[in-house]
């Protein structure tokens, strides 16, 4: 594909050699060659089953149950449920509480409505209905003659 350069000699190159570096190990003992064998090489035991064949293998002592706790005298979903139902408790009291202290003072407020009204209804009676000096109805002054109900009065 591409042409061969002809008008030259390839190049030669002299071969590099890399040369490793050693890691030394940063442990003071060095590593074992040999795996570690367990202490103690367990027994082989057979066995003739009753067909007549035979089992060979490792004999394995009996696994030991791990001990069973106690078991508590009440269990846990009842101390649960209890304590659910304390704090249903509590709540119901503290809304209990509340809704009467909301009854008590809509109740206030009311009673100082009705008051008002009555001080103000009060007023307006006073101003209405009140003697200002003159009991016997309409007073008209003129020229120093006072009529009052149509009679003269001088």
């Amino acid at each position: 594909m591409y042409p061969e350069h002809t008008d030259r000699a390839p190049a030669v190159r002299a071969p590099e050699v890399h040369q490793p570096t050693p890691i030394t190990p940063t442990a003071p003992y060095p590593a074992p060659l040999v795996p570690v064998q367990p202490h103690a090489v367990p027994t082989v035991a057979s066995v003739v089953l009753p067909d007549g064949r035979v089992v060979t293998g490792y004999a394995m002592s009996p696994v030991q149950p791990e001990p069973v706790a106690a078991k508590p005298a009440v269990s846990r979903a009842a101390v649960n449920v209890a304590l659910g139902g304390v704090g249903f408790l509590a709540v119901c009291g503290g809304l209990l509480l509340l809704t009467t202290f909301i009854a008590a003072l809509t109740a206030l407020i009311t009673q100082l409505i009705t008051l008002a009204a009555v001080i103000f209804g009060g007023w307006i009676a006073v101003q209405v209905f009140g003697a200002s000096g003159h009991r016997d109805g309409t007073t008209v002054n003129i020229r120093k003659a006072v009529f009052k109900r149509n009679h003269f009065h001088g």
